[in-house]
């Protein structure tokens, strides 16, 4: 199973440590995976979402940024 939850992060981001639990709490409760990047093991990443993180992605496409809402992310794994 291909997971539909991308979570981009980098090592000490309390705001990825936040988002990380929201996701893992929605994804277990919904029977969905999601996988974690570390934005600073590419160059590309750093530079385009650098900034932004955590950033999620649901189904290939940005979702969110610096913060997870549980609700938003439930309805969009719904779809």
């Amino acid at each position: 199973m291909r997971a539909r939850v991308t979570l981009l992060s980098r090592p000490g981001c309390h705001l990825c440590d936040d988002a990380r639990v929201v996701i893992a709490d929605v994804c277990t409760e919904l029977g969905e995976e999601f996988e974690e990047v570390d934005v600073t093991s590419s160059s590309n990443l750093l530079s385009q979402y650098g900034e932004q993180i955590p950033v999620t992605f649901v189904d290939g496409t940005q979702h969110d940024f610096w913060r997870v809402d549980p609700a938003r992310l439930r309805a969009a794994l719904r779809r």
